[in-house]
């Protein structure tokens, strides 16, 4: 495994920064009842924990309708989930969105909730990408994914009642990292790029050298880190080099001629540096760049909007972005088919998705679920202990 994941055996780590109060009262109580860390996990159960945490943590709220597509890719097929606001009309700005998770953990359930926020907010029709993973996939299967799904929604934006020069690509943390990608591939090839890129607390080096080693931050810690890690360039990944432009976008040799960003980073964020790096490295090649960083919030805190209320905030900024997009121009492009048609939602599976995902977030059932992994990782560590 890459040097830069090894972790310094007995190096004590000062904390990032202050933590927002409210921020660091969920933290506290995490750690107090005993919620156990990615690093001690799994891939599975890694992934399961992930999906408990956001739906405990985020909001639902309903959209005018959901549609299910098949992208067709050389590689295989990839799952998209697509989102249409409840007010606006056509044509609208289309949001082709990454979900976070160290391209390991992470789907279209966790995405759903941020999807549905910011195509309501903006009254842009969302799509939701569901990349491939790892370790069951290398990283740049990820990249390959999220490069197939983006060129199929440029070249399908007016079918879904959308204007093709008005597509923005963003994502928070991997998925942030995969729209760098994305917008760099696009120019590269000579391809229709996309208007815009949000991307929320990414990860532009793989290598993480542009993160301190000697500081800590709650929820992404430096033994998570290095746990995805294991997952990505490890014996248990595709032992890609994360030095690799192809999936570390600061070390593209060109950042000129890609479109506007906007980039937000949180300040108790490990990847804090590593974000605002980035967006100075676009910057300096001439793009145009936005950038907020969240003071006293931690790496995560976008998607969880019930808790952190600075999310809601952060959601407003991406919104307002992608409703002032300015157009780029385009050449007429063919239409990219599916391998299998959009299928809409009818009206009576949405009333049932909706009574299902308010009843998941009840609070007796999200304590139940919250003690029940606690509970079952602690006699899954006893018992790992004895036998050992």
């Amino acid at each position: 495994m890459n040097a830069i994941f090894r972790q310094s055996p007995g190096a004590q780590k000062r904390p990032l920064a202050r933590v927002d109060w409210r921020a660091q009262f969920w933290i506290d109580g995490m750690d107090l009842f005993g919620w156990p860390s990615f690093a001690d996990r799994t891939v599975d159960e890694a992934r399961n924990d992930f999906r408990f945490l956001i739906r405990a943590t985020s909001t639902w709220q309903p959209v005018r309708s959901v549609g299910a597509a098949i992208v067709a890719s050389p590689r295989g097929d990839i799952p998209i989930r697509i989102y249409v606001p409840l007010s606006g009309a056509s044509p609208r700005p289309l949001l082709v969105w990454f979900h976070g998770g160290g391209f390991t953990v992470g789907d279209l359930e966790t995405a759903d909730p941020t999807c549905r926020s910011l195509a309501n907010r903006s009254g842009a029709v969302v799509v939701s990408v569901d990349y491939r993973l790892a370790p069951e996939h290398g990283c740049l299967d990820a990249v390959d994914d999220a490069y197939a799904a983006t060129q199929w929604a440029i070249r399908n934006a007016a079918a879904l009642g959308c204007d093709p020069g008005r597509v923005a690509v963003g994502g928070d943390s991997a998925g942030a990292t995969l729209s760098a990608l994305v917008c760099l591939r696009s120019r590269d090839n000579n391809e229709p790029s996309p208007a815009l890129q949000v991307l929320v607390y990414p990860c532009s080096d793989c290598t993480m050298a542009l993160c301190d080693r000697s500081v800590d931050g709650p929820l992404l810690d430096w033994s998570t880190i290095d746990w995805f890690g294991e997952q990505c360039f490890g014996e248990h990944g595709s032992r890609l080099d994360p030095a690799d432009p192809r999936i570390s976008p600061y070390r593209a040799k060109d950042h000129s001629r890609l479109r506007p960003a906007l980039v937000l980073t949180a300040g108790a964020d490990i990847l804090c540096h590593d974000g605002e790096t980035y967006a100075g490295c676009l910057r300096t090649a001439g793009g145009k760049v936005t950038h907020h960083r969240f003071e006293g919030q931690v790496h995560g805190f976008f998607s969880m909007d019930l808790v952190f209320g600075e999310a809601r905030r952060a959601h407003r900024l991406v919104a307002r972005a992608i409703t002032d997009m300015p157009r780029r121009s385009m050449s007429t492009t063919a239409p990219m088919p599916n391998t299998l048609p959009v299928i809409w939602v009818n009206p009576i599976q949405r009333a049932a998705t909706m009574v299902a995902e308010l009843a998941v977030r009840a609070p007796l059932l999200v304590a139940a679920q919250f003690l029940s992994t606690i509970v079952t990782h602690r006699i899954s560590g006893a018992a790992s202990s004895r036998s050992h």
